[in-house]
């Protein structure tokens, strides 16, 4: 059974999922991109999920806002990940959902992410949720290797 709870990056689970993504991403991405990219994702989110399967800690997600910029109606996807041997299983779909209705409740109208152009079956997860491709945004604007995503909430 999966049981998602509510954190901050503090949460010694979340932290733990998160090196094992950064491992992950160093790989897929190459040590150049991955350096890039790292500086975007450093630093305390206080929304955060840790989703666990029978008690172990299976996967992760947080939101971020995106500011005045988007006059406080846009969130941001951040830290999406599940241990490779437990994909497949539903658990991105929740913890994905569950980042989106927690999104909704504090009052943002739609999502957007950013994923590696390597990141193939998360691009397909996020289009198969509903998602869609739209121009690079922000830090990400010309970055060739980046594929931004949105969707209304």
């Amino acid at each position: 059974m999966i049981k998602i709870i509510k954190c901050d990056s503090e949460n010694i689970d979340f932290k733990n999922l998160i090196i094992e993504l950064d491992k992950s991403l160093a790989i897929t991405d190459g040590a150049e991109m991955h350096d890039f990219y790292h500086q975007f994702n450093v630093g305390k989110y206080e929304n955060c999920l840790v989703a666990y399967l029978d008690g172990v800690p299976v996967g992760s997600g947080a939101i971020k806002s995106l500011g005045e910029e988007y006059k406080n109606t846009a969130v941001e996807i951040k830290r999406m990940y599940v241990l490779p041997m437990y994909r497949r299983k539903g658990i991105a779909q929740q913890v994905l959902a569950t980042l989106e209705q927690w999104a909704k409740e504090l009052g943002f109208s739609y999502a957007q992410l950013e994923t590696g152009i390597n990141q193939t079956d998360a691009i397909a997860l996020y289009k198969k949720l509903n998602y869609y491709v739209i121009p690079n945004y922000g830090q990400y604007i010309g970055v060739t290797e980046s594929v931004c995503l949105k969707k209304d909430l």
